[in-house]
């Protein structure tokens, strides 16, 4: 589906943006591991997220839905089915990779696939260091590439140097390190976002976490996970778009409800702060231990160019299109580096954002990892290629909020894999 955005005067209102995405997956995978039955509120129903609850219902666990809530039936850390057919990973690599967590321990044999996007991008990351737990895993390129299959294993644990600083990495480790023998540790040269170590600690599994030089989360075989109660708050990745739309139209302002402030997460917030935009966070509070906040945002006018580093990519890592976006409006050169984990996204993202910014009127420098952004720019308009990555499509969209003739978007339907309700949400709150 093409979608043509035009411009408009500003945007005003209030807005709860779909939950978090990362927390939605886990809310099934983890709880699924559980004994006993665990409640969700305010899932996401996402295309990546409703892939999870299909593929973890093939592999024996009862899922209902009641009013609004999901009851995950866990079956314990042992507990999941042989599925009858391939497990279809749909987009989601988050599913796939934790779940290569859970399948390198059980007792039976799986195989599973993707999509196209999903075929290309790397689970050796996940797999090597699985096989030096003892995982049987194979598949194209020596199990690097989907379709992988899995034989169940007896797991040991391992020391692990996570030096990406990949959550989904850690995530599949400390997932497998519940049910190998001995102790898995994991180690970050900085943090990654930390729902999993949250919730297994919130489940009473056997966890410790040290933060005191670099980041190190230790966990132990544990027998029994303890059901529990999860509130998914809102998406701060699906909150950007709409705080950049804010930020860069003149006499807007949109109050964003419940959002997820993980300082894990929050980057792309605290880096706009740093460009001159007006945020400010408000009833802070906590929920299932995450911070939340709502957040409220105006237009501003006067931003200055700013340098993103390696250790702040993690907090922001879904963030650098639409932080691209905001760049090409702020006085000066962004220079965006050490992000070279956006070229095995959906798509190659830094390749994908430089080539249409280029296409409605930004001057761009590509790097191998990142980008330099030319502000303050006029952007003319003009026509762009999601490469069907729905944060590309949504970035797009708000940079066309501001161009003279209108930003055409092919494949813009894609934004469904994490916000279905995006274009709705977009035209409530644009003033024209």
């Amino acid at each position: 589906m093409e979608k043509e955005i035009q411009k408009v005067k500003s945007v005003k209102g209030c807005l709860r943006v779909p939950s978090d995405k990362s927390i939605s997956h886990r809310s099934i995978i983890l709880t699924s591991m559980a004994n006993g039955i665990s409640s969700v509120k305010n899932f996401l129903r996402a295309g990546d997220t409703l892939t999870t609850l299909n593929v973890y219902r093939k592999l024996g666990i009862k899922i209902t839905e009641d009013k609004e809530v999901i009851k995950v039936h866990g079956n314990g850390v042992n507990g999941f089915s042989e599925p009858e057919d391939i497990l279809d990973m749909g987009n989601s690599g988050t599913t796939t990779r934790l779940t290569l967590g859970i399948l390198s321990g059980q007792r039976f044999f799986s195989a599973l696939t993707g999509d196209e996007s999903l075929r290309k991008r790397p689970m050796k990351r996940v797999a090597l260091p699985l096989k030096q737990m003892n995982a049987k895993i194979d598949g194209r390129e020596n199990g690097g590439l989907l379709p992988l299959c899995v034989r169940g294993s007896d797991l040991k644990g391992i020391n692990f140097f996570n030096e990406k600083a990949s959550a989904q990495v850690k995530s599949a480790l400390l997932i497998a390190g519940l049910i190998a023998e001995g102790e898995t540790k994991v180690i970050e040269p900085y943090k990654s976002r930390d729902h999993t170590e949250k919730m297994l600690k919130a489940m009473g599994a056997n966890i410790q976490i040290d933060e005191q030089n670099e980041y190190t989360v230790c966990i132990r075989k544990t027998d029994k996970l303890f059901p529990i109660e999860i509130d998914v708050p809102a998406d701060p990745s699906s909150a950007a778009f709409f705080a950049a739309a804010a930020v860069i139209l003149p006499d807007s302002e949109l109050v964003l409800k419940d959002v997820l402030i993980n300082p894990t997460r929050d980057g792309f917030f605290r880096k706009i702060k740093q460009m001159g935009a007006y945020i400010e966070y408000t009833n802070k509070r906590k929920i299932n231990e995450e911070p939340v906040a709502d957040i409220i945002i105006r237009y501003s006018p006067e931003l200055k160019a700013v340098q993103v580093s390696k250790e702040e990519i993690p907090s922001m890592v879904d963030e650098i299109p639409i932080l691209a976006v905001v760049a090409t409006q702020a006085e000066g050169d962004t220079v965006i580096t050490g992000a070279s984990e956006l070229r095995v996204k959906e798509s190659d993202r830094i390749k994908a954002v430089v080539e249409n910014l280029r296409n409605v009127g930004v001057e761009v420098e590509e790097l191998q990892d990142g980008m330099v952004i030319r502000g303050k720019s006029k952007i003319k308009g003009g026509y762009v290629d999601s490469f069907k990555d729905h944060r590309i499509a949504m970035a797009f969209s708000i940079l066309g909020l501001v161009s003279e003739k209108g930003i055409k978007i092919k494949d813009a339907d894609c934004a469904y894999i994490s916000y279905p309700e995006f274009f709705e949400h977009l035209q409530s709150v644009v003033i024209k």
